[in-house]
C-alpha cells in the first residue's frame, strides 16, 4: 500500500514513516507524541462536559481585540498575516474559542482541589526578603558576625566583604521563594524573626552570613500565584490521565 503523504518540502512529498524517522533521529518522536496524547485528553473531557460552553460573542470580541491589540484592523492586513502565520480566519477562530474552553476546563478541573492543594504548597510558596553577606572562610564569617553582633554595620560589611553581586545593595537578595531555599538556610531562617542575624552558614564552599528582612506570606489572592496553582494541578490531572492510555504507534 502507497504510503500517504504527510508534507512537501520543495515539491517533494515527505510520507508520514519518513517524518516519524526524522523525529525518532532528532529524538523528539517523544514529545510529539506526548503533545498529541495531550491535545487527545483534553479535547475528549471538552466533548464530554456539557458545562464548556463558549459564547460566539465572547470569541469574536477576543478577535476583534487582538486585532486592535496588533493593529490588524484592515482586513488585508490581517489576511496577509493570518497566512504568514500558516493558518486561515477558521482556524484562527477555532483557536481562540479552544482557549477558552481549555481556560474553562482547567477551572472545573482544578477549582475543587485548589484551596487544599494552596495550603499543602503554602510552605514553600511563601517569600522571604533576605540580605547577605558571603565570604572564602569560616573565621572572616565568624569575625563579621561578631561586628555585627557588637553594633556593626550589616550593610558597610556587605558592601566591602560580600563575595556576590548584591554587595552593591548591601547584600539585599529581595524576595526568595522558601521552596527554593537550600535545606540548611531555610531551616535556620525558619526560627529566626525579622531583623535576626543567622549564620555563619557553609553552602557550596562559601560561608554566608544572613539577615531576615520581611516575610511575605502566600495568599490565593494573588492572581498569578493562582494560576500557577491552577496550571499545576491541571498538568498533574493531565499526567494522570494520559497514563491510562493504551497508545501503539502504527506506521506501515
Amino acid at each position: 500500500m502507497k504510503s500517504s503523504s504527510f508534507l512537501t518540502i520543495n515539491s517533494e512529498s515527505i510520507s508520514v514513516e519518513q517524518a516519524v524517522k526524522y523525529l525518532q533521529q532528532s529524538g523528539k518522536l517523544g514529545q510529539f507524541i506526548g503533545d498529541i496524547l495531550r491535545q487527545y485528553v483534553i479535547e475528549q473531557e471538552i466533548q464530554t462536559r456539557d458545562e464548556i460552553e463558549v459564547n460566539p460573542a465572547l470569541t469574536e470580541q477576543a478577535i476583534i481585540d487582538f486585532r486592535l491589540q496588533n493593529k490588524l484592523t484592515d482586513p488585508k492586513g490581517f489576511q496577509e498575516w493570518l497566512k504568514k502565520n500558516g493558518t486561515d480566519y477558521t482556524t484562527f477562530h477555532d483557536s481562540v474559542a479552544f482557549g477558552f474552553k481549555l481556560e474553562k476546563l482547567k477551572s472545573l478541573i482544578t477549582e475543587p482541589k485548589l484551596q487544599e492543594y494552596f495550603i499543602e504548597r503554602k510552605i514553600f510558596l511563601d517569600r522571604l526578603v533576605i540580605s547577605r553577606i558571603i565570604v572564602d572562610n569560616r573565621e572572616l564569617a565568624e569575625e563579621l558576625h561578631t561586628q555585627i553582633e557588637e553594633g556593626g554595620s550589616f550593610e558597610q560589611l556587605a558592601r566591602e566583604y560580600s563575595l556576590t553581586d548584591d554587595r552593591i545593595v548591601n547584600g539585599m537578595m529581595g524576595p526568595v521563594s522558601r521552596g527554593s531555599m537550600p535545606d540548611i538556610l531555610r531551616a535556620s531562617v525558619d526560627i529566626a524573626k525579622p531583623g535576626e542575624l543567622v549564620g555563619p552558614i557553609e553552602l557550596d564552599g562559601k560561608y554566608g552570613l544572613f539577615r531576615l528582612e520581611e516575610i511575605l506570606p502566600a495568599s490565593l489572592e494573588d492572581t498569578q500565584l493562582q494560576q500557577a496553582l491552577k496550571n499545576e494541578l491541571f498538568e498533574k490531572w493531565l499526567a494522570e490521565k494520559i497514563q491510562t492510555l493504551t497508545v501503539k504507534l502504527q506506521v506501515n
